[in-house]
């Protein structure tokens, strides 16, 4: 059957799409201005012969998997399943690898920043970047001045979050490398895809999100102190109180290295080792997922119970390599991103691949007097923001909530940043049994190996914002996610034989030790999906 498009609703589809219509100046992915997309037209060609009703029975099933499988999110204070939509997003080959090439440029970029501005500072001296822009960032930290990572890499893992616009632009919209979670997501989601719709998986295809854990392993290995050939890995966790523990636990196992939290290390002698039932083992690289603040108690917080003291100390010594560094927030801050432009010409000599938003720097004085004009017409940002908290949409501000902003920004104009409104893509999700218009946006990661290797995992995490004209798409906001297939172009790999086995979830221990349990509480925004972090 022809699939064709008429006053931007399509017809001729399942009844699942009868109603469906695109979001007036949002860039529908499905439907352009002469009819159904390239990427979705086989698509919707196999979901047209499906019974309607059975896909609505797929899309429970999905909501019943994930149940069981313990993959939660934290919302509102509570743990809920993490919503998994039924139609996967599709790219396909030439415009993934446009986004890849975009991607590790921005990387290479931001290790070259973060090199600078913890080493000898010539991006302030060539007047690039202002110097108080970085010092008075909350994530710049001095401890790492001058501290030189064994091969250079101080991002291993990034989440880089991309946005498509009004015309179909991709545009980075923030980047994540202090440490990015969602990637679990990735892997759970392509699992329960292929079981909820084998029929049509099947008949594409589509590049491969299983060797995640081997590059992400490889990238941790390749960061161990000189010297060291056979390097112990482990990853550090806040523990089971965490949003994120799914996705450390999963990943710890498929790597095959240690799942540890804080009181599992002790530092000695300027080194770090694990307590086992056998004594004491050195740990070589620690790929931590504990937040700077809480990673040591002797340099940062004193009352952290999450992270082990003494652990930088080993790390400024050369005999451990933490993954992602301490600091390299100063790269997430938003304000920094505003220079991202400014610093891949700087770094690199290449022109941007991937266009940022346009945004206003509100503590510049001329900048500031524009925002605070057009405070109703654009959106503001705090620079240190997660989770989508502190965003302030003007057009949907009341008079009251634009008051207070703006005496928030007269009172702290560098902690915000301005955007104008954009209109995210939208994908078909299922809402109440049909399928409605919901605003996406895209987070790939890329691993760096070091010597410019740098992997990025085809296609990413796709976040939805699930209520009607949202634009926020975190799940600390009620947000869902998309199974993203990346159609493998003729030299790509093949397409998925047997999918990844998900190891059921961690049981939860028994409740206690609250003071633990508080700080754990404490970190929930980094391991929500969506977070600065995140």
């Amino acid at each position: 059957m022809t699939l064709k498009l008429v006053s931007t609703k399509l017809t001729s589809v399942s009844a699942l799409f009868e109603n469906y219509t695109g979001y007036g100046e949002a860039y529908d992915e499905v439907m352009g201005p002469n009819g159904v997309r390239d990427a979705y037209a086989g698509l919707l060609r196999r979901v047209n012969k499906m019974d309607p009703d059975e896909v609505r029975s797929r899309a429970d099933y999905l909501k019943s998997t994930y149940v069981d499988q313990g993959v939660t999110f934290d919302f509102g204070g509570e743990e809920h399943p993490f919503p998994l939509d039924i139609v996967p997003r599709v790219i396909l080959a030439d415009e993934w690898e446009h986004l890849e090439a975009g991607v590790a440029q921005r990387v290479q970029a931001i290790e070259a920043f973060l090199a600078d501005v913890y080493g000898e500072g010539r991006v302030f001296r060539d007047r690039v970047i202002p110097r108080k822009v970085v010092v008075t960032s909350p994530h710049y930290h001095r401890v790492m001045g001058h501290v030189n990572p064994p091969n250079g890499v101080r991002c291993h893992v990034s989440g880089i979050d991309l946005i498509r616009d009004n015309d179909g632009v991709f545009r980075v919209l923030e980047d994540n490398v202090r440490t990015p979670s969602g990637v679990s997501y990735v892997m759970t989601n392509r699992h329960a895809m292929f079981q909820a719709l084998p029929e049509i998986a099947n008949r594409y295809r589509i590049s491969s999100v299983e060797p995640y854990p081997l590059h992400l392993l490889a990238a941790l290995r390749a960061a161990a102190p000189s010297g060291v050939s056979d390097p112990v890995v482990v990853v550090l966790t806040p523990g089971v109180y965490n949003s994120a523990y799914f996705e450390h636990a999963l990943l710890a196992r498929l790597m095959g290295v240690e799942l540890v939290e804080g009181r599992d290390l002790i530092c000695h002698n300027g080194r770090v080792s694990i307590r086992t039932t056998h004594g004491l083992t050195p740990v070589h690289v620690i790929y931590r997922r504990v937040d700077d603040d809480f990673l040591d108690p002797a340099q940062f917080r004193s009352d952290s119970m999450l992270g082990c003291a003494g652990i930088t100390t080993a790390m400024r010594a050369g005999n451990v390599t933490l993954a992602n560094a301490v600091g390299n927030g100063v790269a997430d801050d938003k304000l920094v991103y505003t220079y991202m432009p400014d610093l891949i010409r700087y770094y690199l000599a290449e022109e941007p691949i991937l266009a940022s938003v346009q945004s206003w720097r509100v503590e510049e004085p001329e900048a500031r007097e524009e925002v605070l004009d057009r405070l109703d017409e654009l959106v503001l940002k705090p620079v240190d923001g997660s989770g989508g908290k502190g965003i302030v949409i003007g057009p949907r501000a009341t008079k009251k909530q634009l008051d207070a902003l703006r005496a928030k920004i007269i009172e702290d104009p560098r902690g915000w940043i301005a955007q104008p409104v954009v209109q995210l893509s939208t994908v078909p999700t299922m809402i109440k049994g049909e399928m409605k218009p919901r605003h996406v946006d895209l987070r790939p990661f890329a691993v760096n190996k070091g010597g410019g290797d740098v992997f990025v995992l085809p296609g990413g995490l796709t976040r939805v914002a699930l209520p009607e004209g949202e634009l926020i798409v975190n799940s600390s906001q009620g947000g869902g996610s998309k199974d993203t297939w990346v159609l493998a172009g003729k030299a790509k790999p093949k397409p998925h034989r047997n999918p990844l086995a998900i190891p059921d979830a961690v049981p939860m221990v028994a409740l206690g030790e609250e003071k633990i349990q508080q700080q754990q509480a404490q970190q929930q925004q980094q391991g929500r999906i969506g977070g600065a972090t995140c």
